[in-house]
């Protein structure tokens, strides 16, 4: 039998999805939690991978910051419990 926390592992085994997403190096940039105004970097934060989806969530108050599902070939993220993401701007 599978328990929840045999499916929760740190935001840096979505490292490569929000790659792949986003076009860019993602585990280090910050993420302003809108429930409890933590700033994190998003391998920081715990994420719960199953069938439906990948939910990223406050290791402080465990608001859902982010859900991200794979539908149809298409990603869609739902970013309710996110304030802000701090990336630093790239130089080229």
């Amino acid at each position: 039998m599978i328990n929840a926390d045999d499916l929760r592992l740190d935001g840096n085994a979505v490292g490569g999805l929000l790659g792949e997403i986003f076009g860019r190096e993602m585990s280090t940039v910050r993420v302003v939690c809108a429930g409890c105004a933590a700033v994190k970097p998003i391998a920081a934060l715990m994420v719960h991978r199953h069938g439906m989806g990948t939910i990223l969530r406050c290791e402080g108050c465990d608001e859902m910051i982010m859900c991200i599902t794979l539908i149809y070939g298409k990603y869609r993220l739902s970013c309710s419990g996110l304030y802000a993401l701090e990336l630093n701007a790239e130089t080229h």
